[in-house]
């Protein structure tokens, strides 16, 4: 299921998720700020440990990662989105 696209001043983030019988199997972020060199720097770092902990928190109950407050708030936007569509 694919979660609606979140409008974040740095850009749009979109999460898409892959689940079999009520268990997230996989998440994949679609969209997400990557307009310049720090954009792509940060994300990369916070977008590994988001998807980490929705894998093992199987839902949207996870921190926010500091430093990637914006993409943050617009993952978990998009997350529950997605989780809406169980």
């Amino acid at each position: 299921m694919t979660g609606s696209v979140a409008s974040t001043r740095w850009g749009p983030v979109q999460v898409q998720l892959k689940v079999t019988g009520t268990t997230i199997t996989s998440v994949t972020v679609l969209q997400y700020p990557n307009a310049n060199s720090r954009d792509i720097t940060i994300n990369n770092r916070a977008l590994p440990i988001l998807i980490n902990e929705t894998l093992q928190a199987q839902g949207a109950s996870i921190d926010m990662v500091s430093g990637a407050t914006v993409t943050s708030v617009g993952y978990l936007k998009s997350l529950q989105s997605a989780l809406d569509q169980l």
